[in-house]
């Protein structure tokens, strides 16, 4: 003790620390310290010596901070070698301190000490660390959710006497688009193609929701009109917001007499019937479902398919992809495509929407192929 009392004497009496006015630094609420050339910490305001104890003057820098051996990366030395003022991060007692270190220099311009500035930041960093656990645990959560999503969607293949094929991407994790084909009985088949507003995790459980009521309904009636006015019921039990809502257009296929009868709520992007050359557009209106209307009603239409008919389903991820000037890709390109008698409708379709937009994936892009085939091969 009777070496460190005489050591600050020294310190105290040395022209260059009579250059250090330490009056502004004691009403400092941050730590604040001067360390020498030797390492030693000569000042600590009042505030550091309050949390950490009066006998840290006099002690070697690395101890006054509970460590018990010299940093690895000494800002204090780096300062009074180069000049520079330098910064890190420190843990004391659990606690996290911001440390930035700047020269301190005599009337000669020497570089004498270094004045060291801890800013607790403790605050900061825990909620940072719960910020990127809870961001973890979201993504965890949404790839589940996406494994989840992507599982219900229908398997590519053959339904009866019918070829079922898509495309599908979200522009995010997970998608507002939902389309299905199932059989409703020994002669019927149905299928739908959904859009619902908005994207994210909102949308992606609204699609939820309109799988399993599909999926429940198609045993109460066969008819398209009368399933989607069903449909519009159940959403009105959910007492959601007027801005949740979304389009729907479902068909119902007939395998022996093969005929499509279909009903559209608000299903903007109509269907396409064609083969080669022959384009029908499977017009038909309807409102969306949504929380604003009660007791809807849908108009029904049919048309008779043969061999080798196809019908191209989409959602507005499609006409809406815009270029660089803003020019929507639209239904003339949609039709294009068609008449253009290429073996692979769906690739063409995505590819070209994507360098159309130049790889800008804005909305979530849904396309769906079904053909008519000879035969019923009983799957």
């Amino acid at each position: 003790m009777l070496r460190k009392n005489k050591l600050l004497d020294r310190i105290h009496k040395s022209p260059d620390y009579s250059l250090l006015n330490y009056h502004v630094l004691e009403g400092m609420a941050d730590w604040v310290r001067v360390i020498d050339r030797n390492g030693i910490v000569i000042y600590a305001n009042t505030a550091m010596k309050e949390d950490l104890g009066e006998d840290i003057v006099g002690s070697k820098c690395y101890e006054s901070i509970c460590n018990v051996e010299k940093c690895d990366f000494c800002i204090t030395n780096r300062s009074m070698v180069t000049g520079e003022i330098v910064q890190k991060e420190e843990v004391i007692n659990g606690n996290y301190y911001s440390v930035k270190s700047s020269p301190v220099r005599n009337g000669k311009g020497e570089i004498f000490a270094a004045v060291e500035v801890f800013r607790n930041v403790t605050r900061e960093r825990k909620l940072e660390l719960e910020l990127i656990n809870k961001n973890k645990k979201m993504n965890e959560d949404l790839q589940f959710a996406k494994r989840i999503q992507e599982k219900i969607l229908p398997s590519k293949g053959r339904v009866g006497n019918l070829r079922f094929d898509y495309v599908y991407k979200p522009s995010e994790m997970l998608s507002g688009d939902m389309f299905d084909i199932y059989r409703i009985d020994d002669k019927h088949i149905g299928i739908y193609i959904s859009d619902v507003a908005g994207n994210g995790v909102a949308a992606s459980m609204m699609t939820m929701f309109i799988h399993q009521m599909m999926r429940v309904m198609k045993e109460e009636t066969i008819s398209p009109s009368k399933t989607l006015s069903n449909l519009h019921k159940r959403f009105l039990s959910l007492n959601l917001g007027a801005e949740n809502y979304f389009t729907i257009f479902y068909a119902v296929y007939n395998k022996e007499s093969k005929i499509l009868k279909y009903a559209n709520a608000g299903h903007n992007c109509i269907p396409i019937k064609f083969n080669g050359g022959d384009i029908k557009l499977l017009e038909n209106k309807g409102f969306p479902i949504t929380m604003l209307l009660n007791n809807m009603e849908y108009e029904e239409k049919e048309v008779r398919l043969k061999n080798r008919d196809k019908i191209l389903f989409y959602t507005d991820g499609v006409t809406e992809a815009r270029d660089y000037s803003g020019k929507e890709f639209g239904l003339d390109n949609i039709i294009r495509i068609l008449k253009s008698n290429t073996n692979n409708i769906l690739d063409t379709m995505e590819d070209e929407v994507i360098n159309f937009s130049w790889g800008e994936h804005i909305d979530d892009l849904a396309i769906v192929l079904l053909e008519v085939l000879d035969e019923d091969l009983g799957n």
